[in-house]
């Protein structure tokens, strides 16, 4: 079969080859405020290049601001999807850009945002099969952040729910699923068996020096890598968390360590 667009972009997204993927979300600075202070920005994407992130996730605004060459062989997802903490609901997402903007700005995927169980539930879907169709046209791959969230979400950590979440975005034309984590990373097992696009485990233990723990037991259970905002842009060091999170998802030996800590606190990136 021919490669297209899609598949090489997709093969950007994991430069060593290994089909397994290292992102770090910066798109909170939407959500949630500033990362970083604006003279900290560009050594911040220094530490993470540098750390051996295989792409970063930003709004389509942030993206400009990102020299082309600060990047090297790191990928570039731009995020379509926006909500703030101070809404009147904070789980309703709404699309502010569009592949054809994302592919303008040299972007190598986009990602979506949905809240599975939220009131706006429907209105995430929908927005998640019309990008689904677009990326297809453009031969841009999704990715989708889908998770359980919302009012009629019991229990968020349940892997039949997140099994039903991850599975939801295969269906509805993602090319790789985020969502949040079991809880403890064996438990992930069952969510990645149940998908047949790549999983990745969003978030990040309480602390940080126990990050690569948390994600050597994701590894273990078969996701396909991992997305770390936060532990990795609020770290004193955020290229040595990179770091140790790269060589945990890239394991040269195809073999992940084994986490000392088999019952990791896990969080949401």
């Amino acid at each position: 079969m021919l490669a297209d667009g899609k598949s090489f972009r997709l093969r950007r997204l994991s430069p060593a080859g290994d089909g397994r993927y290292l992102f770090v979300p910066l798109d909170h600075s939407v959500s949630d405020g500033p990362v970083t202070g604006r003279r900290d920005w560009a050594g911040l994407i220094r530490s993470i290049v540098a750390g051996g992130a295989d792409a970063v996730i930003v709004h389509k605004g942030r993206a400009r601001t990102i020299p082309p060459e600060a990047l090297g062989g790191c990928g570039l997802i731009v995020h379509l999807s926006a909500g703030t903490v101070h809404a009147a609901d904070v789980d309703a997402k709404v699309l502010v850009g569009d592949v054809e903007r994302a592919v303008g700005l040299g972007a190598d995927a986009v990602s979506v945002h949905v809240n599975v169980g939220s009131d706006t539930e429907a209105r995430q879907l929908a927005d998640l099969g019309a990008v689904a169709d677009a990326c297809d046209r453009w031969h841009v791959p999704l990715l989708a952040m889908i998770y359980p969230r919302g009012p009629r979400i019991t229990d968020p950590r349940d892997p039949v729910l997140l099994s039903h979440v991850v599975n939801i975005a295969a269906d509805l034309g993602a090319d790789l699923v985020k969502t949040s984590t079991t809880a403890t990373p064996d438990r992930m097992a069952e969510v990645v068996d149940s998908c047949p696009i790549p999983v990745l485990g969003a978030g990040g233990p309480p602390d940080s020096a126990n990050v690569a723990a948390y994600g050597a037991g994701l590894m273990l259970a078969g996701c396909a890598g991992l997305a770390v905002g936060r532990r990795v842009f609020s770290a004193p060091d955020p290229a040595s968390v990179v770091a140790r999170l790269a060589a945990v998802v890239h394991a040269e030996s195809g073999e992940v360590p084994q986490s000392p800590h088999s019952s990791v606190t896990t969080g949401v990136a």
